[in-house]
């Protein structure tokens, strides 16, 4: 039965079912856990979440860019109904089944580069970013591993200490991994000497602090986000990424694109990496793979990916079957519903209408992003200080008028905006105009 693409507000948010189920949640789970909206879901779709009081919200989070073809599509649920009946388990490791061997054999395909390539599949995102630092690592024989500031790679041991923001990710949980290393970011909007000169500076400045305090012959890999997610939706300054590449291809160090939230046609290219003809050793994927269900891989040249001896990669769960049949659904739903070009067309609605909002108001210090991967970055009216207060009470009052979004950031003061893909055009208008009411009433 498909869910009506409506906003309706009936009770508070959260209302009293929701809140009855948030003092369970408090008993039963710890507070590590956060919580960005306590409402608890009973349906989702489209571009709407339904809560236990019969509120329905419009969705600009995707579950962090997880259900980029919706909560519930068609092929997905498809594939994943008959496959539950068939088996749930084997461990492909013990006994494989083709589905595993059909998703790889797409992402061998689909991601960039024309070169053969090898893939295999985890459960998370941490998970395969672990798994590309242990590969480059094994087919080098190098030890270094290098990130950039604002990045967010995970919260394993190793994936928490590529991860640049200490509160609230690593505070308290070291000591971390050895032989992690970290440089500039090209951030635009933050550069000392503006945006005209970061791509060269940073990449200079990157370059130089690998040369010299690191030595390049020691790094196995460089992990970057192509457009950093949890630091702020930062979208590196165009040059940049294809200069710490190209660097990478001359130092035989494996260059690893974290493609985990930009995947899957988020960006308006199938990779964000697309966008500057970046071809990665390595490429990393997550949250948008498998409709909701926990999916990641790693897919790698086959002649870094085949050095790894028999028995090195695996685990008990990784490329589920279930997962993998949702998986191929989301891949089937990508392309027939042309979803690289939607998430264009949700840019080119959104950024208009953000860009004029800056005009308007002085606490938008910078709009940014590409495709559905899109944000606003809060300031201090006619400065650059972060406003991480007024990003707070914008959400507050997107939140209680059925909106729901997301925060993002270094400095907390980001609100970052991941519709689903498929989200009908006039709750898409009709969530920018509460955004826009929220900033206005500051």
């Amino acid at each position: 039965m498909s869910i009506p693409q409506e906003r309706r507000v009936v009770t508070a948010i959260p209302g009293p079912r929701s809140q009855e189920l948030l003092a369970r949640k408090q008993a039963a789970v710890p507070p590590g856990i956060g919580t960005t909206l306590p409402v608890f879901v009973t349906r989702a779709g489209g571009g709407v979440v339904q809560d236990a009081d019969g509120n329905s919200l419009i969705d600009f989070g995707s579950g962090i860019a997880v259900t980029n073809v919706g909560n519930a599509a068609p092929k997905v649920v498809e594939r994943v109904r008959k496959q539950v009946a068939e088996f749930t388990h084997t461990c492909f490791m013990v006994t494989p089944y083709e589905s595993y061997v059909q998703v790889c054999e797409k992402l061998n395909e689909l991601t960039p580069g024309e070169h053969e390539k090898r893939t295999f599949l985890v459960n998370s995102g941490a998970e395969a970013v672990e798994n590309a630092v242990k590969i480059a690592r094994h087919s080098t024989g190098r030890p270094g591993v290098v990130v950039f500031d604002h990045g967010y790679h995970g919260r394993t041991l190793l994936t928490m200490t590529l991860t640049a923001k200490n509160m609230p990710y690593k505070q308290g949980f070291g000591p971390f991994a050895p032989e992690v290393y970290r440089v500039p970011l090209a951030y635009p909007f933050r550069w000392p000497t503006g945006p005209d000169n970061c791509a060269d500076e940073a990449a200079e400045q990157a370059i130089d602090l690998i040369t010299k305090q690191i030595g390049a012959q020691n790094v196995a890999a460089v992990v970057i986000e192509p457009i950093a997610g949890e630091g702020g939706f930062i979208v590196p300054a165009r040059g940049f990424l294809p200069r710490i590449a190209e660097f990478c291809r001359a130092n035989g160090i494996v260059f690893v694109a974290d493609e985990v939230q930009t995947g899957f046609a988020r960006t308006g290219t199938l990779f964000a990496c697309e966008d500057e003809g970046v071809v990665p050793d390595i490429i990393t994927t997550a949250k948008g793979i498998a409709g909701g269900l926990p999916l990641a891989a790693v897919t790698g040249r086959a002649e870094i990916m085949d050095k790894v001896h028999a028995g090195g990669l695996g685990g008990t769960y990784g490329g589920n079957p279930l997962a993998c049949e949702a998986a191929l659904g989301v891949l089937e739903t990508i392309e027939s519903d042309d979803l690289v070009a939607r998430a264009r067309r949700i840019g080119e609605i959104m950024l208009p209408r953000l860009e004029a909002l800056k005009e308007r108001f002085g606490v938008i210090g910078d709009v940014r992003g590409r495709g559905a991967m899109i944000a606003i970055e809060l300031v201090e009216p006619g400065t650059k200080e972060p406003n991480p207060a007024a990003v707070a009470e914008v959400v507050k009052r997107c939140h209680a008028e059925g909106l729901l979004v997301l925060t993002a950031g270094t400095y907390g003061n980001v609100l970052r905006f991941l519709p689903p893909l498929v989200i009908p055009e006039h709750l898409l208008e009709e969530g920018l105009g509460i955004l826009e009411k929220a900033i206005a009433d500051l």
